[in-house]
C-alpha cells in the first residue's frame, strides 16, 4: 500500500520567526513556500503543484481551481466561513484549529456566569457611588449546586464541563453525536439518538452554547426556545453569533422569558453603538475577545503536526470540515471578509494586522527558512 506523502507545502500564516521556523520543521522534507495572503495570483500559482496549503483565514476561492492540493488547513477554530458549497464540491479535506483556545474559552464562559451571579453591574454602580451594600444581595446565589446545560460537547464544551463540575455544579451536555467519556456529565443527550435540547432548556439555570454554526444550528436559539427556558435562566454564547436570533433574544429579555445573557459573539459585529443590548441591565457583552492562551501559535502548530502525521499515515484528520457543517444561510465570518476581499499590499498595511494577529518580526522568509 502506497501511503500519502507531503512533497510541497504553501502557507500564508502570520507567525513570528520562531513559530514560522517551528511550522516549517513540521515538514522537514517538503518544499516549503510562504506567500502573502493578499497575493492571490502568486498563491494560485504556488498551489498548482502543492500537496498542502496552511492558510490565514478561510478557504479562498483561489485554492479551489486546478491544483494538486490534498489538504487545506485554516488556522482558526470556526470553519463556517469555509463551509461553502463550492468548497465541498471541490472535495479537498479542510481542517481547522479548534481546541487551541479551549481553556480560556471555558474561563470566559465562567466569567459571564459569575457576572450574573454577583450582579456585577449593580456592584460597580454602588462602588462608584461609594455606597455600601446592594438591595436584594441576600437572595443572590452562586454557581454551586446549580445546573448548567452545555449545547455542543466538542473541545470547548468538554473543557468547560470539567471546570463547572469542579465548581460543584450539576452539568448536562448535548451533542449531535454520542458523547464518549465526559464522565463528569450528570446527563448526556445525543441528537442522533433522538434527544433534543429541551431537557436543558427546561432544567438549566445556565444554557451555554459551544457548538458550530451550520445551516442546522442557525437561529436555533429563537423566541420559541427562549420561552422553554426558566424565566431566570442565563444564556451564554461562546460559539457564533448566528446561532442566536438577536431580535428574538432582545424580545425574550424584555418580556421576562429569560433572566440575562453573556455574549462574546453576535450576529452583527461590531454591534452598533445604539443597539439596545448594550444598555440592557441583564446583558454582558465582550467584543469577541477571549484572552490568549500561552503560546497559541505553538498549540496551533501541534494540531498541524498531528494532522501531518495522520495525513501521511492515511488516518482521519482532526477538526475535519464535514458536509453536515455546511452554512449557506448566514453572513460569513470576519476572516472570510478579510482574506477573500482582494486587498492590496498597501491596504493590508493600513489594517495594522500586528494589532490583531501578533507582531511579525520578519520581512523576508529567508530569516526563518
Amino acid at each position: 500500500m502506497i501511503m500519502p506523502k507531503i512533497n510541497k507545502v504553501v502557507t500564508t500564516l502570520w507567525y513570528n520567526k520562531e513559530d514560522m521556523r517551528a511550522l516549517r520543521n513540521v515538514f522537514p522534507d517538503a518544499d516549503f513556500r510562504y506567500v502573502d495572503f493578499y497575493d492571490k495570483d502568486r498563491l494560485t500559482e504556488e498551489v498548482k503543484d502543492a500537496d498542502v496549503a496552511i492558510v490565514l483565514g478561510d478557504v479562498d476561492n483561489c485554492l479551489l481551481g486546478e491544483n494538486c492540493l490534498k489538504w487545506i488547513h485554516c488556522d482558526h477554530a470556526g470553519l463556517n466561513g469555509s463551509a461553502r458549497p463550492e468548497v465541498f464540491a471541490r472535495g479537498i479535506p479542510v481542517t481547522g484549529a479548534a481546541g487551541r483556545s479551549a481553556p480560556v474559552l471555558a474561563e470566559h464562559c465562567i466569567y459571564f456566569m459569575l457576572q450574573s451571579c454577583y450582579h456585577t453591574k449593580e456592584l460597580l454602580t454602588a462602588q462608584a457611588a461609594g455606597h455600601w451594600g446592594v438591595e436584594g444581595s441576600n437572595s443572590w446565589r452562586g454557581l454551586y449546586g446549580r445546573t448548567a446545560g452545555i449545547i455542543g460537547m466538542g473541545n470547548n464544551g468538554r473543557m468547560l464541563s470539567t471546570r463547572l463540575k469542579a465548581l460543584g455544579m450539576n452539568v448536562m451536555g448535548f451533542d449531535k453525536s454520542p458523547i464518549q467519556g465526559a464522565d463528569e456529565l450528570d446527563v448526556k443527550l445525543c441528537g442522533n439518538d433522538g434527544d433534543t435540547i429541551d431537557p436543558i432548556l427546561k432544567e438549566a439555570d445556565f444554557v451555554i452554547l459551544t457548538l458550530a454554526l451550520t445551516d442546522e444550528t442557525y437561529h436555533m436559539m429563537n423566541y420559541g426556545t427562549f420561552c422553554k427556558m426558566k424565566p431566570d435562566a442565563f444564556l451564554v454564547n461562546m460559539a457564533r453569533g448566528g446561532i442566536v436570533c438577536t431580535e428574538d433574544l432582545l424580545k425574550a429579555l424584555n418580556k421576562g422569558k429569560l433572566g440575562g445573557a453573556g455574549l462574546d459573539v453576535l450576529e452583527e459585529e461590531p454591534l452598533p453603538a445604539d443597539h439596545p443590548l448594550w444598555q440592557h441591565p441583564n446583558v454582558y457583552i465582550t467584543p469577541h475577545c477571549t484572552p490568549q492562551v500561552p503560546h497559541r501559535a505553538g498549540r496551533s502548530i501541534e494540531i498541524i503536526r498531528e494532522n501531518a502525521r495522520r495525513f501521511e499515515a492515511d488516518e482521519p484528520l482532526l477538526n475535519l470540515l464535514k458536509p453536515a457543517d455546511a452554512l449557506t444561510t448566514a453572513t460569513k465570518s470576519g476572516w472570510a471578509r478579510l482574506t477573500n476581499a482582494g486587498l492590496t499590499k498597501e491596504q493590508v498595511a493600513r489594517l495594522d494586522l500586528d494589532k490583531f494577529l501578533g507582531k511579525r518580526d520578519w520581512t523576508d522568509p529567508s530569516e526563518w527558512m
